[in-house]
């Protein structure tokens, strides 16, 4: 084999192509140069992977307080949970997929706590614990429970409670009501509406025994008191329930009006305002009436008393004195002797006893009747008439409606197609009229006002919202965003393949190939150069870009260039 055979052989394709001839060939600043090109585009491989696979971050918790916030990074660090801080620490990221999991396990280890301590503080009591140390546990246990109880309302973003519970005392008179006070922080934008602020104060008074209602204070945090009592504001006559009451009245009243029109007038071709006035007078009235007196046949007989006593005798007369106080007189017999009365017969009256008037011959009386005194009472009790009327009036009753109906003109199409609007005709007019009156419940002996208009209306010319452009548009940020990302990365990778080591590579691969052709002199099929070749030099810039090549080759990689040179000598021998 010839010199430029074997030069040719070492040259051939299957000798470049393998990676340990291209190390072997290339100088150390090469290699560091490929190891450096090779390097970042892996580099930025991984870089542009990693970035595009970043998860989304979303709050785990927000607004805790530094000792729940170190507890909860402790946490996440020990279940492998990434994390990060947003709002100068005040809120814990984590990724969106693992939000749920990870407030699902912080909540099983209690977790966060918020600052307070419940019955849980009752747990760890220590053995020698005072009576007064367990009470004061006990209020705070409870203050706690409270507070966290309040903190579940959706406006309230954190709450603390005070209880002021006197010592309980033998003496009933010198029992103290607890009083309460409650602070609440809310959520900015949100407000608390009078029930709500109602319902706290009651939650409140149910938990603590003996706490009545007005000894309940809330407060929000700009200071505001908002358990008003009714002692605070006599005589306002400012209630929110009525005047919602008075508003939901008035809108049921328009819907049924609406209601009952839109089928005939259309959609948005009728209006109707209400305005009632209701009454929230609480009054109770009591009325007792006497009729007068009534005849004896139509009153109602209650009861009856008759009493009689009749005494009939022969009293002592006489003044009494000196006279009457004397002995009785020495008796004496009388001269004649009246016989005595047979059985059966009755003595002549005034006769004395034992005597008999002779026949043919009238008595005569000798002595006087005895006296006769008669007494008779009567006592007669009738019913008084009476009547007890007790009339509590109803709260919230309509005192008087004033209803305002606006229809609007009919849309007519004539037969060439032009629409105009026509007024309603009277008999129209009237239907609506009495329709209004049905469903309003129209009541003249009230002194409800009912008002129809049958006008045109207005075409509310709409303000044009000038249409957002396209690039300012927030999906398309964010669509330009990734694809000024993914494109960035796609331009270094590219410059990096296709400016960097595409070039490196191509000076490696050839340099090897031209060095064999500069020695050889491209003349495979003889044996040795002709005449004319030596004698025809080539051209001067050839030539001296041929003997750069040589002397790097022979710099580079000089044992290549001595066997090559080696094996041309021994050639011509």
């Amino acid at each position: 084999m010839t010199a430029g055979a074997e030069a040719v052989a070492i040259s051939s394709p299957m000798s470049l192509s393998s990676p340990q001839i291209f190390l072997s060939r290339m100088s150390s600043q090469q290699k560091m140069g490929f190891m450096v090109a090779v390097s970042a585009i892996i580099a930025l491989f991984a870089g542009g992977w990693i970035w595009s696979q970043a998860p989304d971050y979303k709050v785990l918790f927000s607004n805790v307080s530094d000792r729940d916030g170190g507890a909860i990074i402790a946490a996440l660090q020990q279940m492998n949970v990434p994390y990060k801080y947003a709002d100068g620490g005040g809120a814990i990221l984590v990724p969106a997929k693992e939000v749920h999991d990870a407030r699902l396990k912080l909540a099983a280890q209690g977790l966060p706590k918020g600052g307070l301590v419940g019955f849980e503080l009752m747990e760890n009591q220590k053995f020698g614990t005072s009576q007064f140390l367990e009470q004061v546990n006990f209020q705070r246990a409870l203050e706690g429970e409270l507070a966290r109880s309040v903190q579940s309302l959706a406006a309230v973003s954190s709450a603390r409670v005070h209880l002021a519970m006197a010592k309980q005392s033998v003496f009933m008179r010198e029992q103290q009501k607890p009083s309460a006070s409650v602070l609440v922080n809310l959520y900015p934008g949100r407000t608390l509406d009078p029930q709500q602020v109602n319902a706290i104060v009651h939650l409140v008074s149910s938990s603590v025994p003996n706490l009545p209602i007005k000894n309940v204070t809330v407060v929000d945090q700009t200071g505001s008191l908002l358990s008003k009592t009714d002692e605070a504001n006599p005589g306002t006559g400012l209630d929110p329930n009525q005047l919602k009451y008075v508003q939901a009245l008035e809108q049921s009243y328009v819907k049924r009006i609406e209601a009952i029109l839109i089928p005939i007038v259309g959609q948005e071709n009728v209006r109707a305002q209400v305005a009632a006035d209701v009454d929230f007078a609480h009054s109770e009235q009591m009325d007792e009436r006497y009729k007068p007196n009534q005849t004896p046949e139509s009153a109602a007989l209650r009861s009856q008393q008759t009493s009689e006593s009749t005494t009939t005798g022969q009293g002592e007369g006489g003044v009494p004195g000196a006279l009457s106080n004397q002995p009785p007189a020495t008796a004496t017999a009388p001269i004649t002797t009246t016989p005595a009365t047979p059985p059966g017969q009755t003595p002549a009256l005034g006769s004395p006893a034992g005597a008999s008037a002779p026949a043919g011959e009238p008595a005569t009386p000798t002595t006087p009747p005895p006296p006769v005194n008669t007494r008779k009472d009567a006592t007669t009790n009738y019913e008084v008439d009476k009547t007890i009327q007790h009339v509590r009036k109803q709260i919230g009753g309509i005192r008087r409606l004033s209803v305002a109906v606006v229809v609007n003109h009919r849309k007519v199409t004539d037969e060439k197609g032009v629409t105009r609007m026509q007024p309603l005709a009277e008999a129209e007019k009237a239907q609506v009229m009495d329709l209004v009156k049905e469903a309003m419940g129209f009541s003249r002996e009230r002194g409800d006002t009912l008002n129809v208009v049958n006008s045109p209306f207005t075409d509310i010319e709409k303000e044009p919202v000038p249409e957002l452009p396209l690039w300012q548009q927030p999906e398309m940020i964010e669509l330009a965003k990734e694809i000024a990302k993914n494109v960035l990365i796609g331009a270094l990778i590219l410059y990096l393949v296709l400016g960097v080591l595409r070039p490196m590579l191509k000076r490696m691969t050839q340099l090897p190939a031209q060095a064999p052709a500069l020695l050889t002199g491209n003349n495979e099929d003889q044996e040795a150069p002709s005449t004319s070749a030596l004698t025809q030099a080539p051209p001067p810039s050839q030539y001296d870009e041929k003997l750069a090549l040589a002397r790097q080759l022979a710099r580079d990689d000089p044992k290549m260039v001595a066997t090559v040179v080696k094996k041309w000598v021994a050639g011509h021998d």
